[in-house]
């Protein structure tokens, strides 16, 4: 207990005595666990607030019938059903314990705005349906206006009237996806908010959504049931079961409202709450390295203070303790002041996005004990574990180096070191190239790309030798002796200078690595562009995220009957299982495919498929042992099984799909009709500029889609990619800063380890800006090092990201660098070095020549 508290003791009073010391661990360890705490106090008010919104919304519906026939391709959350007879309300209404049944039609349409730009789309759904007149029933309320009663009223949600700046009494256009003209007499709200997020929504009446929105009058997408007194929802359905036809279910009305729930909210919160949780990884794992820095820099500096605590009694457990209390103390502080930073990040964060256009649900701020337990225990082990190593290293000093000066570190990188990473570097490169090139597994590659950055790690010191000589031998010739001075002080010692670059080589890593794959990405859709699209111009339907309507499929016709036009093809979606499993068609005219699309080899004929006829893709026919001639069955989503005969296998599917059948043999199993993409060519001799020009005014009239030339149409195709890389350079840009405030930290330390050097070489005539020249060159070596090190590490990541994404898809990905932007990064890097280098500079500067000579 006596040593406990000795050890405690002096930790305060060192604590107190060195603050400035800790100034840079103190922030880091605050910067990342208010990062992790934003992340999980955000992500907990949202699931929240959509919970309540969704509540609020269905809390009239007690029960839900709907076909139990559905088609869930990869990537889709609920899968396609078949629509249900809207007579079927009336026979659930004479069911004992039901009080009210109403259809609900649900389909695709999205609002042209007031500028004649469409609303929403990129992502969120669109969504059209029928006003329910019930509104126990109805999830939406009116909240200005009247609800539709004649062809061609709608009413909005609120949301989506301010996003299109559209109001009531306004005429627009509502792709469905041919365009309907509409006229807004209401605005609602869902479950309280202006709409289910960026979600857009029309209600119209119900002959008008059986017109536009079903393939045929008397459909609709489920119906909607309210229990009378007394009955529960579990008994509701109990009750419906056996008055429902074969293929037609029923369930809870809670159930139905969590399946929506996790579809409009779950998949996004799950990505998004994942991608913070992984950068928050990143920030502490930088500022592991800044804090072990400065904890090394600390006990080197007190080697002389802790020889006399030994010389007089204290033994190797109570310096230990003593460095691993001021860690505790340090990381308790700043971890308590991060948890309140963090809080004040989610609520920033709740207030900026409606003012950015990405309404969240309103609602107080969710604070579990999970989100405030969990950043104060990884704050705190991160500067015990950060500090764990100099302290054993303190608790080794020996009595007799009381009598010594202490010295500045001037560690050198063993050849054990050396070895062991090579041997490490090896094997992860074994590993990587066995993962990626094999196609055994991603997690082997990943496993590889981990142990190749440990390997960076263990390799550090010996590295930093090599290139901070190579990297500073330029400043030999351009600032002369003061040049010399900072590549010398970068090379002092090698093991701090690795260790300090290394947390600034992470984080340029990481940005490298999502360059470089953003890149690739662009790189394989204009490929892909390039090698299958034979055509002149596109319509395209949003290419990001499930939003949008898509496209008319009467336009494809339209555009093939110009003139200027030699042809014109749709592209449209369907779903069924094939052989058991769901797939996505691509229902089309196949003969016209073959003109505008290069499929590559082609066996059998693309001319012949008629309605029982079916062209797949050489990757899918090989999965499923399928060849011309063979049988494939598909079962569709109204319950109906076929077999298709395969009469073509091609080569290239990136825009064409694996499935292709006609428009007829869709025809009877389809839902709302809509092409994906429009292919024109042009006859010969017809400029391009001219045949744009003549599509774009046919157009115009369903609905005016974009009309893009080849390379138009490439760069659209990729245009998310550049929405995620700023996401990640923004989120990024934290990991960067804590990096170079350990830089500043780190250099700030070291140059009071040198305070009698510094006024040795003020004496002998050195100025006081030859002296701010060198630390700032000293930073800017330790900087370019570590961006070297971090572009490097990303380039190597990012071609193993590529590689394991072409074993995990059909897609052939092509690994691409782009220069322009990784020479961005490392001068980014670099001059944030520089930067971080100004304030210790101007602080050696100041020193006074006499005290900085007669310092110990």
């Amino acid at each position: 207990m006596t040593s406990t508290r000795a050890s405690v003791r002096l930790s305060i009073s060192s604590l107190r005595a060195h603050k400035r010391r800790f100034a840079g661990t103190f922030v880091a360890v605050l910067l990342g666990v208010a990062f992790l705490t934003g992340t999980l106090v955000m992500g907990d008010t949202l699931r929240a607030s959509f919970d309540t919104m969704f509540g609020n919304a269905t809390a009239g519906t007690d029960a839900v019938v709907r076909s139990s026939n559905v088609v869930t391709v990869a990537g889709e959350s609920q899968g396609t059903r078949q629509p249900v007879s809207t007579g079927l309300a009336k026979r659930i209404e004479q069911t004992p314990g039901v009080a009210a049944a109403a259809p609900d039609i649900q389909g695709a349409g999205q609002l042209i705005g007031s500028d004649g730009k469409p609303v929403g789309g990129q992502g969120p759904p669109t969504l059209a349906g029928n006003w329910i007149d019930d509104p126990k029933l109805n999830p939406y309320r009116l909240a200005a206006g009247r609800a539709p009663s004649a062809p061609g009223e709608v009413v909005i949600n609120r949301g989506t009237a301010d996003r299109g700046g559209l109001g009531i009494g306004d005429t627009t256009v509502l792709r469905t996806p041919d365009p309907v003209h509409v006229t807004i007499v209401g605005l609602a709200t869902f479950g309280g908010q202006d709409g289910m997020g960026q979600v857009t929504y029309t209600a119209m009446t119900q002959a008008d959504a059986e017109k536009y929105l079903t393939p045929k009058p008397g459909e609709a997408s489920t119906i909607q049931v309210r229990a009378g007194p007394g009955t529960s929802q579990q008994e509701l359905v109990d009750a419906l079961r056996p008055v429902l036809p074969k293929g037609v279910e029923a369930i809870t009305g809670q159930a139905s409202a969590a399946e929506n729930r996790d579809m409009i909210s779950g998949a996004f919160l799950s990505v998004f709450t994942t991608l913070l949780l992984v950068f928050s990884g990143i920030v502490l794992l930088v500022a592991t390295f800044s804090i072990h820095n400065t904890f090394a820099i600390v006990v080197a500096q007190r080697t002389r203070e802790n020889a006399l605590l030994r010389a007089l009694g204290a033994s190797r457990r109570q310096v230990v303790g003593s460095t691993l209390v001021e860690a505790a103390a340090v990381g308790v502080i700043a971890s308590a002041a991060g948890l309140a930073g963090g809080i004040g990040i989610a609520a920033g964060l709740q207030a900026l996005f409606p003012a950015v256009g990405f309404p969240f649900p309103e609602g107080a701020l969710v604070i579990s004990a999970v989100s405030l337990l969990l950043p104060l225990a990884v704050g705190v082990l991160v500067c015990l574990g950060s500090a764990l190593l100099p302290a054993v290293r303190a608790g080794r000093t020996a009595p007799l180096a009381a009598l010594r000066e202490s010295a500045a570190d001037d560690s050198a990188a063993s050849r054990a070191r050396a070895l062991a990473g090579l041997v490490l570097l090896v094997a992860s490169l074994g590993t990587i190239l066995t993962g990626a090139l094999a196609d055994v597994s991603v997690w082997l590659s990943a496993a590889g790309a981990v142990s190749a950055l440990a390997a960076f790690v263990v390799l550090g010191p010996v590295a930093s030798s090599y290139a901070v000589r190579f990297l500073g031998a330029p400043l030999d010739r351009l600032r002369g002796v003061t040049g010399r001075l900072a590549r010398r002080n970068a090379l002092r010692s090698p093991r701090r200078t690795a260790s300090t670059a290394t947390a600034l080589m992470i984080g340029v890593a990481v940005v490298s690595l999502f360059t470089v794959f953003g890149a690739s990405l662009k790189a394989t859709m204009n490929g892909a562009v390039d090698r299958s699209f034979a055509g002149d111009v596109a319509i395209s339907a949003p290419a990001f995220g499930a939003g949008g309507s898509g496209l008319s499929p009467r336009l494809a016709p339209a555009v093939d009957r110009l003139p200027e036009v030699a042809t014109a093809v749709g592209l449209g979606k369907g779903v069924a299982e094939v052989d058991g499993a769901g797939r996505a068609l691509t229902v089309t005219d196949p003969a016209a495919l073959g003109r505008v699309f290069d499929l590559g080899r082609v066996d059998g004929s693309l001319k012949g498929l008629g309605v029982n006829g079916i062209a797949v893709s050489d990757i899918e026919a090989g999965k499923r042992g399928l060849h011309t001639g063979s049988t494939a069955r598909l079962a569709f989503t109204d319950g109906t099984q076929q077999n298709f005969t395969v009469r073509a296998v091609y080569d290239r599917s990136e825009l064409a799909g694996d499935y292709v059948i006609t428009r007829l043999a869709w025809a009877p199993h389809r839902a709302q009709d809509s092409d994906s993409l429009i292919a024109v060519s042009f006859k010969p001799g017809v400029a391009t500029a001219v045949g744009k020009a003549a599509v774009a005014k046919t157009a115009a009239a369903y609905g005016n889609p974009d009309v893009q030339t080849r390379s138009e149409y490439a760069q659209s195709s990729a245009g998310g990619i550049d929405m995620m890389l700023t996401l990640v350079y923004a989120l990024l840009a934290l990991a960067v800063l804590i990096a170079l405030l350990g830089i500043a930290n780190t250099l700030t330390l070291a140059l009071h380890e040198r305070t009698r050097e510094l006024g040795l070489l003020r004496a002998v005539g050195q100025t006081r800006s030859q002296l701010r020249s060198m630390v700032r060159w000293e930073s800017v070596l330790v900087a370019a090092f570590g961006t070297a090190g971090g572009l490097l590490l990303g380039g190597v990541l990012g071609w193993v990201l590529v590689e394991a994404s072409v074993g995990t898809g059909d897609t052939a990905f092509a690994f691409a660098l782009p220069p322009l932007r990784l020479l961005v990064v490392a001068l980014v890097g670099i001059t944030a070095g520089a930067l971080a280098g100004r304030r210790p500079a101007r602080r050696a500067a100041r020193l006074d020549v006499l005290r900085a000579i007669a310092a110990e």
